[in-house]
């Protein structure tokens, strides 16, 4: 019988043997129905001979909040998890209850990921939203000019980027952001963990955009149900990249815009793909194989 799990459109989908090593983890957040990870880490685990069983722990369907977390850690280590996906609105509010914290993850202040060590004895936050954006940054527009980059949302999802972005070498990062106080904040952690001076703040982003070379959007505004466009279409050039984090849909407005106007794009597939092959290897210790988690991704969302 087949596995009901895999994707029918893979047909180099197979099942693990009923006697291979055996896994469980978990996503924590809220509203994460539409979640693709289980699917992701599922069928990557199949390729590697590995029964891996991946749990949505969905706060809304269960009406609680980020309060639960301590309970939910616990029930994580009774129920043998080997690790934990965490995401809106648990990134922040689980770190004091964690032991350990990876550097990107201290450094960003946020955990997308959670491993429990030592047979659940220790729980070790590691964020792999950045290191996942710049995967599919990297291999979306190789070379592309980090001269001076516009970065819209100082979030949680845009705080992992923002350090990727000046990891990866950018000479100028703008944040714009509806919360002023919380976009400088942003900067002024950027430029204590970073060095330097780089990061900086603008509330206008058309001023913004004036002498940008790339534009990252790391809002919600776009997504099936926040449709729309979060800045003005006649501020898109030819000349500027433009990188998306939404992928439900994988062409948002934003970037039907951008493509129209000639703009080379990055669509937020890639960063659901990079941070799920990251935290698969953290879980199993075992490297993904990254063409192949992307080819899943996108045949699942253009099933859905």
């Amino acid at each position: 019988m087949p596995n009901p799990r895999s994707d029918p459109l893979d047909a180099a989908a197979r099942t693990a043997p009923v006697d291979a090593p055996h896994m469980l983890v978990g996503l924590i957040g809220a509203g994460i129905q539409r979640s693709l990870s289980p699917a992701m880490h599922e069928q990557e685990a199949q390729h590697h001979g590995l029964r891996l069983h991946y749990q949505r722990i969905d706060l809304d369907l269960s009406g609680i909040g980020p309060e639960a977390l301590p309970a939910l850690l616990q029930a994580a280590r009774w129920f043998g998890l080997a690790g934990l996906n965490v995401t809106f609105p648990c990134k922040q509010a689980v770190i004091p209850l964690l032991d350990e914290l990876s550097d990107d993850a201290r450094a960003i202040g946020a955990v997308n990921t959670i491993v429990l060590a030592d047979s659940g004895q220790r729980l070790v936050g590691h964020n792999t939203d950045g290191s996942g954006w710049a995967w599919g940054f990297q291999r979306a527009l190789p070379g592309a000019d980090l001269s001076c980059v516009v970065l819209l949302g100082a979030g949680g999802a845009g705080s992992a980027i923002a350090h990727a972005v000046l990891e990866l070498g950018a000479s100028r990062l703008v944040l714009v952001d509806a919360d002023a106080a919380r976009a400088a904040a942003l900067a002024a952690d950027l430029n204590r963990v970073r060095g330097g001076a780089r990061a900086m703040v603008m509330q206008d982003v058309g001023a913004a955009l004036d002498s940008a070379t790339g534009l990252i959007h790391a809002t919600p505004t776009g997504m099936d149900k926040m449709p729309g466009l979060p800045l003005p279409a006649a501020l898109l050039r030819p000349s500027l990249w433009v990188a998306e984090i939404v992928y439900f849909p994988l062409e948002t407005a934003l970037l039907k815009a951008a493509r129209e106007r000639g703009c080379r794009t990055v669509d937020g597939g890639t960063m659901a793909v990079g941070q799920a092959v990251g935290a698969f290897r953290l879980f199993t210790g075992l490297d993904a194989d990254a063409a192949r988690v992307d080819a899943h991704f996108r045949r699942l969302v253009a099933a859905r």
